[in-house]
């Protein structure tokens, strides 16, 4: 009884807080779209503006019409972008825009006094030079790379709590981060030698007409692409780096799949210790069980699957949640952990309304139960 009364004084009072006005650039596509749904049902925020140069001048209700008759959909009009009208009338503004794009939007938003929670690439690394090789142009405002913030709650809570610009993270390396980063932090796997093969969704590709990805091309279809020097293998790199103390490399090989949305990973792994025996085999088991609990037996959207469950995309899609399991393979000597995630709510969407929770102080979980 004692444990549950300090945990109920912990949890925040949302009921105390005002709500947060907050504002979407960019909310006609699919990541979009996701957010103007996690935000109609957040408990403590307000969605003052949403803006698309398409259909500016028209509803949510009308354009989405499964939000008709939620909170403001039936009278909140899409509006043109515009970085001072949407600071005037939100604190917190989401970019939900295509990288290279975002950053004008940010900087301007920044220095018009909001915060801004970003969902493209333009902000999640930290060194522009390497911005450059894997995007193919120099950072549109490289000066604002120092402040801002990786935001994967699991890995950066605390910084994300006092940041004014958040870089929300790349489905593919949410999927592939959080399995691996607390082991190379503890040590328990090599930081060399790791293989990451990952399924996704057509919907990661965004909303847009573009041949390779209309349904004829792709049903009945599977397909490797962005092979070997995929964008995000740089914030992937980045990430497992810091949590190794070293440089790392790794191969990544991403691949199409004919379903709208969900992301499977498989990754290879080579342990620090040998396991050629059964009772080497038990204690890296136990060691490693240890070490993923410890990171995540608290986390409210990271589930560390029992005994004899695999991840499925199936048990995630619309969750925030990711779903996690491992073997051990005596025969090869190699860790293979997988994972599942929706990329449009973990990947995207969720884990940015989860680094608002954490930026207002709310309950981590708002919106996204």
């Amino acid at each position: 009884l004692s444990i549950l009364l300090k945990n109920t004084q912990n949890k925040p009072n949302m009921s105390d807080a005002s709500p947060v006005k907050v504002a979407i650039v960019g909310a006609s596509g699919y990541s979009g779209e996701e957010l103007v749904h996690r935000l109609l049902h957040h408990p403590q925020s307000e969605l003052a503006a949403v803006t698309s140069r398409q259909y500016a001048g028209q509803t949510l209700a009308h354009i989405f019409p499964r939000f008709a008759g939620q909170s403001v959909a039936d009278t909140l009009q899409f509006t043109e972008p515009d970085p001072a009208a949407l600071a005037a009338v939100a604190e917190i503004v989401f970019l939900a825009l295509p990288h290279g794009v975002a950053a004008e939007y940010a900087e301007a938003l920044l220095n018009a006094g909001a915060k801004v929670i970003d969902l493209s690439a333009d902000f999640r690394l930290n060194d522009p030079a390497v911005y450059e090789e894997f995007y193919g142009k120099s950072h549109p405002a490289p000066a604002l790379l120092t402040e801002a913030v990786y935001g994967m709650p699991e890995l950066h809570r605390d910084t994300i709590r006092s940041a004014r610009l958040i870089a929300a993270p790349g489905c593919y390396p949410t999927s592939i981060l959080l399995p691996t980063a607390p082991l190379l932090k503890a040590g328990l796997i090599k930081s060399t030698g790791i293989i990451a093969n990952s399924l996704s969704g057509v919907s990661g590709a965004g909303r847009k007409a573009d041949v390779p990805f209309l349904y004829a091309e792709c049903n009945e279809s599977v397909r490797p692409y962005g092979i070997p020097k995929h964008r995000h293998l740089s914030e992937i790199e980045q990430e497992l780096s810091l949590a190794a103390g070293e440089t790392v490399t790794i191969q990544f090989s991403p691949h199409l799949i004919p379903v709208t949305r969900g992301i499977l990973t498989t990754q290879y792994l080579a342990p620090t210790g040998n396991f050629k025996t059964a009772e080497e085999e038990q204690s890296l088991a136990q060691r490693l069980t240890n070490c993923l609990a410890e990171a995540y037996a608290q986390e409210p959207f990271v589930r560390l699957l029992p005994d004899g469950v695999l991840p499925d995309t199936k048990n995630v899609t619309q969750t925030n949640c990711l779903d996690l399991a491992w073997r051990l393979d005596r025969r090869t000597g190699r860790l293979i952990m997988t994972s599942a995630i929706d990329n449009l709510v973990k990947g995207a969407s969720g884990q940015a309304v989860q680094a608002l929770n954490l930026l207002c102080g709310f309950d981590e979980t708002a919106g996204l139960q």
